[in-house]
């Protein structure tokens, strides 16, 4: 028997017996009369700005396209399984169809999950769907999913993502040291190297660990995402640019043995209505960004940077977070292809678009 399999067997066994009687519940599929209902668990609360919508766009789009012959039905973090670990469970385990979340929630079950959402120092969104689509992004996705039993897609981003709020400044790394910090996937390992507690919670849940004081800081979108969830509330202190998601991709992902029962129809409309979602969700973001951060501004949020000091830190812990990977032959494969692409994509981007709008910006005031 294969690593491949085995693993996925183990995963398929330990993840029923961990998900219980609730995600039980979820798997049968639905199939009348040629339609067929996939139930699709996600890691954000019902109605998070920005991310849940991304969710709901991918239901939305398969269920107008397929005219009602596929449908899927849009669960929330906590309606059926609670905890981000259980929604990859669920799904993996075939308890439940699909899920819609970022995949770098689950560095912990392969650290190559993280490039499917954002490593730090890595890819704008741009620079991450020229990789995805067109440089071999993609088909590294499907493979890192052969060893869970999954199918996925991108299906969002969020783009350039802010630094987070604080309730103090950061003057330089040492004020990380001891500092409690909400930041998932490998930003979050890298910030543990600076000495900060870092912490993973669910969306939903920030805003009261931030308000409760369980958290010092913490980092979630940026100006629209994070003034829907009302941290300018608790603090006045905003870090505007951060090192750990320079472009954040969401993702869909479909249990795999489920989408090989679905038609070669079906399976299009999925991929189809991903796509539009990853494309739409990113315009969603950087249309409503800029009057958000106004918003932010007037009601007395202080906007600030990290010193370079804080960013040769960030450089060095992130490196290192990464070097630590490489002994993994899939996670080397993703990092080499993504570094690959992101070189080629960025030569021109800067030269191009880059010199465009510094040029604009200069001209125009």
């Amino acid at each position: 028997m294969s690593k491949k399999i085995e693993r996925r067997k183990f995963l398929k066994t330990t993840a029923a017996a961990g998900v219980g009687a609730t995600a039980a519940t979820l798997a049968a599929p639905a199939i009348s009369q040629g339609r067929e209902k996939l139930t699709m668990l996600t890691t954000w609360g019902r109605g998070l700005a920005g991310v849940f919508d991304a969710a709901q766009r991918v239901a939305d789009s398969v269920n107008a396209m397929s005219d009602g012959t596929l449908e899927i039905e849009v669960k929330a973090q906590g309606e059926l399984v609670s905890g981000l670990p259980a929604v990859f469970d669920a799904v993996t385990s075939g308890q439940a169809d699909m899920y819609h979340g970022a995949d770098y929630y689950y560095v912990g079950q392969h650290a190559a999950f993280g490039f499917f959402t954002a490593v730090p120092f890595g890819m704008t969104a741009t620079e991450l769907n020229n990789w995805y689509y067109h440089m071999g992004g993609h088909q590294l996705h499907l493979e890192l999913g052969e060893e869970f039993g999954l199918h996925s897609f991108l299906a969002g981003n969020t783009g350039t993502q802010a630094g987070g709020w604080f309730r103090k400044e950061i003057n330089g790394p040492e004020d990380f040291n001891g500092l409690k910090f909400r930041m998932p996937g490998l930003g979050g390992k890298a910030l543990g190297k600076l000495g900060a507690s870092v912490q993973t919670i669910p969306g939903s849940e920030v805003y009261q660990a931030l308000s409760s004081g369980a958290i010092d800081g913490t980092e979630w979108i940026g100006p629209w995402g994070d003034e829907k969830a009302g941290f300018q509330e608790i603090t006045k202190i905003f870090y505007t640019s951060g090192f750990h998601e320079p472009g954040a991709g969401l993702s869909c992902a479909v249990n795999k043995d489920r989408f090989n029962s679905l038609s070669a129809t079906h399976q299009k409309i999925i991929e189809i209505a991903c796509g539009e979602a990853n494309a739409w969700n990113l315009g969603q973001y950087l249309a409503n960004n800029g009057e958000a951060l106004q918003r932010l501004i007037a009601g007395g949020v202080r906007t600030l940077e990290f010193p370079d000091t804080v960013w040769d830190a960030f450089g060095k812990a992130s490196l290192e977070v990464l070097e630590e990977n490489m002994d993994d032959p899939l996670f080397k494969k993703v990092s080499d292809s993504m570094r690959d692409s992101m070189k080629k994509s960025a030569s021109w981007i800067e030269l191009s678009e880059g010199a465009y709008t510094r040029q604009r910006n200069r001209v125009l005031g």
